[in-house]
């Protein structure tokens, strides 16, 4: 009997904290990772405060999505449509296409040359980065399209245990010592302030979690079946499990950084980075890290290309067919805009391994820094009315904390773009 009902349990746990652990997994990719080794490179562990900012920000901005879907029934997009007008859906269905190609193209290079350092048969590295890139992405379509939600949830949750495991246990071999950690963790301090600190302390902390794949937490949420404010305190459960993970994922790329001198970008300073390792540590850890790391960018890439699909058919069916928002809000996975949608995202964007990977990354996040200004307005005029959202409505704190978010981001923003 204990061996039947021990899969039940962690079937019933995974069921309570799958749709947050999903949100962990699709948001770290390759520049993610890249950003946190970076930092911990340049600025050592007494930055490891903004990787928790971050996450913090990230589950505030999650949970006030969900908080609309669960007092409403209906997904943010829905109530853009509805109480923002066309134009906005308009704007963000443009960016959307735009984001999606970039950030395609990025996860394609990552998995290519993640997968071509772990298994190095080519002589030509570029050669290998498209080979692996499109097998990894036509791997991802497979997975996505033909498997279905629950396989897609086991293998998520396979890669985020790989990538969870290997990293963090590269991390505790390579840390400094404990006090140290400590002390980053809890006393706010930026180092090298006119050297470059002030900056990669906010892409720390904006790098934390995804961006637009945040909004898809609302369509997996719906497939576990939770609908109705009496799921608010599950989903706070399940969405802060998913940011701790993400949060302690990064301060483990974080350590791991502050031990080597780095170099590269995107996924070549993770290459470099178990390089470092090797040298430092062994083969065994270079092996590891590398093993983890590619958990981490097709666990994102998978994630994408999942939830993508259903976000650009409801785009198109309240945007351009102006469906009627009162009708049914779940996605037709057998409708020709998601099946398109699904293809070109797996096949257009590998146009991007023709170029560096550094000139995606850095459009790509250029891009990605619009939308959590966008995002963060969206929840304020939403979730401000009583009307619409009963007593799940913002709270003083939570005005506080997301018009503080607002200015940070934005802030970001102007960064990305005019330096």
């Amino acid at each position: 009997m204990p061996s039947l009902s021990q899969p039940s349990k962690l079937a019933k746990l995974f069921s309570l904290v799958g749709p947050g652990i999903l949100v962990a997994a699709t948001g770290v990719g390759a520049g993610d990772l890249a950003t946190a080794g970076f930092a911990g490179s340049q600025l050592g562990v007494t930055v490891l405060w903004a990787i928790l900012v971050g996450a913090f920000f990230k589950f505030v901005l999650t949970e006030g999505l969900m908080r609309w879907q669960l007092a409403t029934g209906k997904t943010l997009l829905e109530g853009v449509a509805r109480h923002m007008g066309l134009i906005p859906g308009w704007l963000f269905l443009a960016y959307f296409i735009l984001w999606s190609y970039f950030v395609g193209s990025a996860l394609i290079s990552a998995n290519g040359v993640t997968l071509l350092a772990l298994v190095p048969v080519f002589d030509n590295p570029m050669t290998g980065k498209i080979v692996f890139g499109a097998a990894a992405s036509i791997l991802g379509l497979i997975l996505a399209r033909k498997g279905g939600f629950r396989l897609f949830e086991k293998v998520m949750g396979v890669c985020i245990l790989v990538m969870f495991v290997t990293v963090t246990i590269s991390a505790v071999i390579v840390a400094p010592p404990i006090s140290e950690i400590a002390k980053g963790l809890v006393i706010p301090s930026i180092p090298k302030p006119n050297g470059g600190g002030i900056g990669w302390t906010l892409a720390l902390m904006g790098g934390v979690g995804g961006t637009v794949t945040i909004l898809c937490y609302g369509y997996w949420i719906a497939e576990e079946g939770r609908k109705g404010p009496e799921h608010l305190p599950f989903c706070r459960i399940d969405l802060g499990i998913g940011y701790l993970v993400t949060a302690l994922f990064g301060i483990a790329m974080t350590v791991i950084g502050s031990t080597v001198v780095a170099s590269g970008s995107g996924a070549g300073l993770i290459v470099n980075l178990a390089d470092a390792l090797a040298e430092s540590v062994g083969p065994v850890a270079r092996w590891a890290f590398l093993i983890g790391a590619f958990g981490a960018v097709f666990s994102s890439l998978l994630g994408v290309w999942q939830s993508t699909p259903y976000l650009f058919a409801h785009l198109w069916r309240l945007f351009v067919q102006k469906a009627n928002t009162q009708a049914s809000s779940a996605a037709d996975t057998n409708s020709k805009p998601y099946r398109f949608f699904h293809y070109a995202l797996a096949f257009f964007p590998m146009l991007g391994l023709l170029v560096e990977f550094k000139e995606v990354q850095k459009i790509y996040g250029i891009a990605g820094a619009l939308f959590l200004p966008m995002l963060t307005i969206a929840l304020l005029i939403l979730n401000g009315r009583k009307k619409w959202t009963g007593d799940l409505t913002n709270r003083p704190m939570t005005i506080v904390t997301l018009v503080s978010i607002l200015g940070f981001f934005s802030w970001m923003a102007w960064r990305s773009w005019f330096g």
